[in-house]
């Protein structure tokens, strides 16, 4: 933990560094005062300054053949905030890694103090920013070979000479590169990584709390933990893409649940059967209607998986990344023979934790490559979308300026342009400290 949280402060100064380089204003949420203009008062007439969130987002518009637009004009574009129509200060170009500023905001002055990064190595380098989280817990030991050959792809296909890039794992694969240039370091990382993940014979052994499997809970914790860390520094960059890709199997807060109880009710004596209270006997508890306290813990579980990956992408809106979730497994089949969970269960499985991928991905505008054994296109459409996009700015004129969560609508005037851009962000909740 001490060797991950130094990496996470070298990190921060880092990525620190990098907004100064880039000259860039504030992501979406965060309040920043926007440049004075100069004005004339009398003497005796007092002066107010309203702090105004500069709000950012992406956006990437292609025409019906899929093909990037690159020549869309400021007042071609049309932003809504809560359906209040909003004016845009600016609007940056990235195509083919290089930034045009068709209508840039004026930017602040860098701070004294702030050591500048080293040089990007060549003039028109692309100038990505790419934080590959390996989460190494909810990863099958099994499927090594995949996450390293998946890693391989990603190394020829995703990062290029100028991209700026680090690697944060969340368990005992203990990978912690600071953001750098050097592709050597990927590489030296291929050879560390490795699964880790609960087989369901360990969740089907673990104890139970009262929130289910303790050690689901406490990994899943762990890595949004270390996620929120991220995305905190990932803050500090201004106007730039920022992607996460996020590297696992998904999280299901309740696993199994029939086969839990079946072990459960064999490690105490007493039986998988069950009689609800008209005599009908059923095999499982798990089939018991009636049983409604055993299920409680399902509807829960459900319910805080939901709770905490809406948290998790709310601050990635906040920061401008967007999440590129992708899971080594591939096409997904029927459990090994070794494992003792039935078909259904297995499938509920894997479909609640690709979902939860899902969930990551959408939210926050980027893509969750599931199900699926095409890693070449999906990391070709990933490296498509980080290399061409636009970035539109605007200090929200909102009407209800305490309302926390914004939606966002981005429009073109033009005709058959096809338009991405997230549809919201949330504000920071102030908390007052009691005195």
């Amino acid at each position: 933990m001490k060797r991950k949280r130094f990496a996470f402060a070298v990190l921060g100064a880092v990525l620190l560094s990098v907004l100064v380089a880039a000259h860039s204003s504030s992501p979406s949420g965060q309040t920043q005062d926007p440049p004075a203009k100069p004005q004339i008062v009398p003497p005796s007439q007092p002066t107010f300054r309203t702090g105004i969130a500069l709000v950012t987002t992406d956006v990437i518009a292609r025409d019906n053949n899929g093909q990037f637009i690159a020549d869309l004009k400021p007042g071609e574009f049309d932003v809504y905030e809560d359906d209040v129509k909003q004016d845009i200060v600016q609007l940056l170009l990235f195509h083919g890694g290089r930034q045009y500023s068709p209508l840039a905001a004026p930017v602040q002055t860098a701070r004294e103090g702030i050591i500048l990064p080293p040089p990007r190595p060549t003039n028109d380098a692309a100038g990505r920013i790419f934080v590959f989280f390996v989460d190494d817990l909810h990863l099958d030991f099994r499927n090594t070979g995949r996450i390293r050959d998946l890693f391989k792809k990603i190394r020829q296909q995703l990062v290029h000479e100028g991209d700026m890039f680090g690697i944060v794992s969340t368990g005992p694969s203990s990978i912690a590169i600071d953001m750098t240039y050097d592709l050597k370091r990927l590489d030296e990382a291929m050879s560390k990584i490795s699964g880790a993940g609960l087989r369901p014979a360990d969740i089907l052994e673990g104890g139970e709390g009262q929130e289910g499997p303790s050690e689901v809970r406490y990994r899943a914790h762990v890595a949004f933990s270390t996620a929120f860390d991220l995305l905190g520094q990932l803050e500090q960059i201004h106007n730039r893409r920022k992607s996460l890709i996020y590297i696992s199997n998904g999280y299901d807060f309740n696993p199994f649940p029939g086969a839990r109880a079946k072990a459960e009710q064999e490690r105490m004596g007493t039986g998988s059967s069950t009689t609800d209270a008209s005599g009908q006997q059923y095999q499982n508890a798990q089939d018991d209607p009636t049983d409604l306290f055993g299920k409680q813990g399902q509807q829960f579980a459900f319910a805080d998986l939901a709770r905490e990956l809406a948290e998790l992408t709310r601050t990635a809106n906040r920061a401008n990344v967007s999440f590129y979730t992708i899971d080594p497994r591939g096409l997904v089949g029927m459990p090994d023979l070794d494992e003792t969970v039935n078909a259904t269960e297995w499938q509920d499985y894997v479909r609640t934790s690709q979902d939860s991928l899902r969930v990551l991905a959408d939210e926050t505008g980027g893509y969750a490559v599931v199900n699926s054994n095409d890693f070449d296109k999906a990391l070709k459409r990933i490296d498509a979308e980080t290399s061409d996009y636009y970035v539109l700015g605007y200090y929200s004129n909102n009407l209800d300026p305490l309302r926390r969560n914004r939606r966002i609508e981005v429009k073109v005037t033009r005709k058959d342009v096809n338009v991405w851009a997230r549809n919201g962000y949330s504000l920071k909740s102030t908390k007052v400290k009691a005195k």
